[in-house]
């Protein structure tokens, strides 16, 4: 689901034949304890229990969504059936439509044993996956388990399905009746389906089984006729041309739900996933001779969705050059145009399509390690290497080298930032291949809007997904630039080079050392005084090899002492990181004793640590939650916090509203942060939730923050006044 954003799949559960996850239960079922080698199979199937308000998928998911998956490891001899699945609800979400099961599902399926198999117990392994979305959306996973003993032969005479099955199973749509026809006609705006039943249909509705074919949330309208209906459908806007066939489920009143395949003039009988064994047990019989079965298609790539995705992607990519994290490289960039002259004109698309190969791997790059160490099973969002002290230690000595050479004190910055025309081309090339690196590191601790839905989607997709949204992430982040080397004419609006390119340049080393000083307050409040103290000798230690480089320059020797030097700076780097580890407790961990629910810092206006408890705690006592999820390495989450969360008339609104206030600090890896993060459908912060009694999902607020925002929703709070007042009298 687009609106809803996406998430994390949440780790792998124990073993067994059900497993707890977010917002569901999900189990494997397989009634009797013996598997028969009969030809008919024997009755399983996979249970998801929802909580209110949580829906899976089916097949086809609509504008957006996954339809849950297994994969199995099965004993020698035995094979499962593909899922079947019940005919699914129409699920409007906002301007898109979904198809899926609101209210719990159980699909069900067929184990076949081979009758040279090995009788005994067998021990069959299931490998779930999931999406379950409300106003977010949570991918899910888990290893299902369950052993049953194998008895070669037919069996006795098989008993009804349990209660669960045969309500699930009435539910399975079928072929149309013999004699029923359904046929289509293409117009202009989409399709006329009329279908002929044999008496007149006064209710609907058509799920279609490709993508991208109709438009999903556009109105059905139902003509009834008085043989069956015409139901008018809308064409899917990408679609170039009209389909041979619409294939889909037709749901009837009384709860008859048919599988078609209409054309012009012609009928098929489709059955999900191919030849349906429930389908067909229930077509047996003389009313249903002479009908046939053709296989269904697999189901198609949901391409529209994916395309609004590297969209917004693409969009937060551009967005992102405006945060604050990415503007002192953006400046870097922009002395580089400005000291280009005229001979280098011709020079600037190679270099913006450098610039841009250079954020494009090194996306890429942060990429492959994170999903890397998320199979290994690390608990990761986006930015986790700022949660590394050794990464915060050399990237505040890059920015502080960078600085030095801006300032003067050695030539190093203009072969850094490709501004320099005399400089050799590969040289040069390779400043706007480096500083494109230096802008994706500095920008993926901010997070622009529109980029955690598409984020999220991408970390919970394919690997192949996955790299095509950063991809469309990394090209947003560099289009501005590129756009720029691609119309030389409009460098015509730039300055011309001169003298004064001297002091712009030393002015532009100012936004390198306020960086300095922002990863070292970083460094300090994450780690400590002690930690900040080695990150200070480095820091000099830079200063000495700048010093040799500028007061020697061209020196072998001396850029042989440069080097030790700055060995040893990274050799400061790890001994940091094992200071950072000693006796470190969480970020806001002191401060825990003091308040939490009933305790004397529990008032409203005073911000407490986040933890899972604590948010239960305060919802169980009738008070609403607001959680800012924040980092001290993330600009957003800071100026949201100043220009909005601190101001007085906000901390006002919280008060008069009751509301308890919780910070999970992110500035260090907390798995228990993560794994919220990944709950509300987010990979990275800032994240604002506001969690309401009696609701079971939190309200999301913009990632960009105003005053007005925060206050309009806490105006929306139910019974806010006698909350206040609640919580006065009893605080």
């Amino acid at each position: 689901m687009l609106a809803c954003g996406l998430a994390l799949g949440a780790p792998a559960f124990a073993v067994s034949s059900s497993a707890a996850a977010a917002h569901l239960r999900v189990e494997l079922m397989v009634p009797g304890s013996n598997l028969y080698s009969g030809k008919q199979g024997n009755l399983a199937g996979l249970y998801f229990k929802l909580d209110p308000g949580w829906h899976v998928y089916w097949e086809n998911a609509g504008d957006a969504g996954e339809p849950p998956a297994i994969h199995w490891t099965l004993p020698k001899g035995v094979t499962a059936a593909p899922l079947e699945f019940p005919a699914p609800q129409r699920l409007p979400v906002g301007p898109l439509m979904d198809y899926g099961y609101p209210n719990g599902v159980l699909f069900p399926f067929k184990l076949h044993v081979a009758p040279g198999s090995q009788a005994g117990p067998a021990v069959l392994d299931a490998q779930v996956s999931w999406l379950v979305c409300s106003s977010v959306c949570i991918p899910g996973r888990a290893e299902l388990q369950i052993t049953r003993n194998i008895v070669l032969g037919q069996g006795p005479l098989a008993a009804p399905a349990p209660p669960l099955f045969q309500r699930f199973l009435s539910q399975i749509p079928t072929p149309l009746p013999a004699g029923d026809k359904a046929v289509f006609l293409a117009t202009p705006m989409g399709f006329r389906l009329a279908v002929q039943t044999g008496r007149r249909e006064a209710q609907a509705a058509f799920f279609p089984l490709d993508q991208s074919v109709i438009d999903n949330p556009a109105p059905q309208l139902l003509e009834p006729t008085a043989k069956g209906l015409i139901l008018t459908l809308k064409k899917d806007p990408s679609i170039s041309g009209n389909p041979a066939h619409l294939n889909g489920v037709l749901e009837l009143a009384g709860g008859r739900n048919y599988l078609i395949s209409a054309g012009s003039g012609q009928v098929a009988v489709l059955p999900p996933g191919g030849a349906s064994s429930f389908g067909a047990a229930r077509m047996e019989g003389p009313g249903n001779a002479g009908t046939t079965a053709v296989p269904a298609s697999s189901p198609a790539f949901p391409f529209g969705g994916f395309l609004r995705i590297v969209g917004l992607a693409f969009l937060g990519g551009m967005l992102l050059n405006l945060m604050p994290c990415v503007f002192p490289v953006l400046f870097l960039k922009g002395l580089a145009l400005v000291n280009s002259g005229s001979e280098e004109r011709h020079k600037l698309r190679a270099h913006g399509f450098v610039y841009t190969a250079g954020i494009v791997v090194s996306f890429w790059v942060l990429v492959a390690a994170l999903v890397g160490l998320r199979a290994a099973g690390a608990t990761l969002g986006w930015g986790f290497q700022f949660q590394s002290p050794v990464f915060l230690f050399l990237l505040d000595g890059l920015f502080f080298l960078l600085g030095l050479s801006l300032a003067g004190q050695f030539e190093m910055g203009l072969s850094l930032t490709s501004a320099g025309g005399s400089l050799a081309a590969k040289k040069g090339y390779a400043g706007s291949f480096f500083t494109g690196v230096l802008a994706v590191l500095v920008a993926t601790p901010c997070t622009a809007p529109f980029m955690a839905a598409a984020i999220a989607y991408a970390l919970a997709q394919p690997i192949l997904i996955t790299f095509a949204v950063f991809t469309a992430l990394a090209l947003g982040l560099a289009a501005p630039y590129l756009a720029l080397t691609l119309q030389p004419a409009w460098t015509r609006w730039l300055p011309k080079p001169g003298a004064w390119m001297d002091v712009l340049k030393q002015a532009a080393s100012l936004f390198m050392f306020g960086t300095v000083i922002w990863l070292t307050w970083v460094v300090a409040q994450a780690y400590g005084a002690n930690t900040m103290a080695v990150l200070l000798i480095g820091l000099l230690l830079v200063a000495i090899a700048g010093w040799f480089l500028g007061r020697w320059p061209a020196r072998r020797w001396a850029t042989g002492a440069a080097a030790v030097i700055l060995l040893a700076v990274v050799g400061l780097a790890f001994a940091g990181q094992r200071l950072a580890g000693q006796g470190a407790t969480a970020p806001g961990a002191a401060d825990s004793a003091a308040g939490g629910p009933g305790g004397s810092s529990s008032e409203s206006g005073a911000w407490q640590p986040w933890s899972p408890s604590a948010v239960s705690q305060y919802l169980a006592q009738g008070r609403p939650v607001f959680v800012d999820f924040t980092a001290s390495w993330c600009l957003s989450c800071q100026v949201n916090e100043r220009v909005a969360l601190s101001r007085p008339e906000v901390e006002q609104a919280f008060h008069r509203a009751n509301v308890a206030l919780l910070k999970a600090d992110w500035t260090r890896q907390d798995p228990a942060i993560s794994q919220a993060l990944a709950a509300l459908g987010r990979d990275g912060v800032p994240v604002y939730a506001l969690y309401i009694p009696g609701q079971s999902a939190p309200q999301l607020l913009p990632q960009v923050l105003t005053p007005g925002i925060v206050m309009d929703a806490l105006a929306k709070l139910p019974h806010a006044e006698a909350s206040a007042a609640a919580g006065t009298a009893n605080p």
